[in-house]
């Protein structure tokens, strides 16, 4: 070993020189330990609010109360790691705010995610709301973007009635609404195509002044949307940092009644990501400097 053949280095170098040789089961354990105790202590750390996902705040929190807003959840279960938290913060703010919310899914188990957050995070705190009036589940259309496209020409024509199969003349919220233009916000909550995206290319580019659209996506996403912010998307939540720092924003300003973990979820899932992310720096650091630290000796690079 090269510290055994320069026995007059200094005990730091030869430490550094050691650790270049770890084996590699120890950085394996050590990663497993640094995302396995973030989520069993369900470790929290304060979160700083970029500046996108401070702008989708301020686009709901600016809209007046009882305006109406178009959320459709474009994703299915293999992706609500990264977006069943920011769904879960936005419909709490919406309905926090006075907001009426009109759900729809451009994907098939899009509106089973958007009925488990009306169940789980909408009613919980407001028993009161009345179907029809404060929110309506449109449900899910076949489609992909030919359904936003025919959504700016008449909402009836593409979806005739709920998910219920009740016409949406004889619901309150949505029988006046003729099309896109009378919506105040779009949200997307989006894992691929159909999606953000395409609510950029088919809805805001046909009305661009009419309503504001915000974004939310995971990250392998989000590269394709950050074109459109801040000129086609007012705000944007890109992958779990952006929801936790969002979720943040929400509770600070609108903190829920009831089970406040149910709002957490983002900040949670950022534990272990924060953890690992600098146990690799460090491995990093560490490997170059055993690398320099081994540079003039016996063995070691020149």
């Amino acid at each position: 070993m090269t510290t055994d053949r320069d026995p007059d280095i200094g005990w730091l170098r030869r430490l550094l020189i050691a650790a270049g040789g770890l084996d590699r089961r120890w950085t394996f354990l050590a990663m497993g330990l640094a995302i396995a105790v973030p989520i069993l202590f369900e470790l929290q750390f304060p979160e700083s609010p970029k500046p996108m996902a401070r702008a989708a705040f301020d686009a709901i929190e600016a809209l007046p109360p009882g305006s109406r807003v178009v959320l459709s959840f474009d994703y299915d279960p293999a992706s609500e790691g990264e977006l069943q938290p920011m769904a879960n913060a936005v419909v709490h703010h919406c309905a926090a705010r006075g907001h009426r919310m009109v759900f729809m899914a451009l994907w098939p188990l899009g509106k089973q995610k958007a009925d488990e957050t009306i169940k789980k995070i909408l009613l919980p705190d407001r028993p009161g709301l009345v179907y029809g009036t404060d929110y309506v589940q449109l449900g899910f259309m076949a489609g992909n973007e030919v359904v936003i496209k025919g959504l700016t020409g008449g909402v009836e024509k593409v979806f005739p009635t709920d998910a219920a199969g009740t016409p949406l003349a004889k619901l309150p919220l949505v029988a006046d609404m003729k099309d896109l233009q009378d919506a105040d916000l779009i949200v997307s909550i989006s894992a691929g195509y159909p999606g953000a995206k395409e609510w950029v290319q088919y809805a805001k580019s046909t009305y661009p002044d009419a309503y504001t659209l915000v974004a939310g996506s995971t990250g392998v996403q989000s590269n394709q949307l950050f074109p459109y912010y801040p000129n086609q998307m007012e705000g944007m939540l890109a992958a779990v940092k952006g929801a936790a720092g969002y979720e943040m924003l929400v509770v600070e300003a609108h903190p829920p009644a009831s089970a406040p973990d149910r709002l957490a979820e983002g900040r949670r899932r950022m534990g272990p990501q924060f953890v690992a992310h600098l146990l690799m720096v460090g491995l990093i650091l560490l490997g170059n400097l055993s690398m320099l630290a081994s540079r003039g000796t016996k063995g070691g690079p020149r």
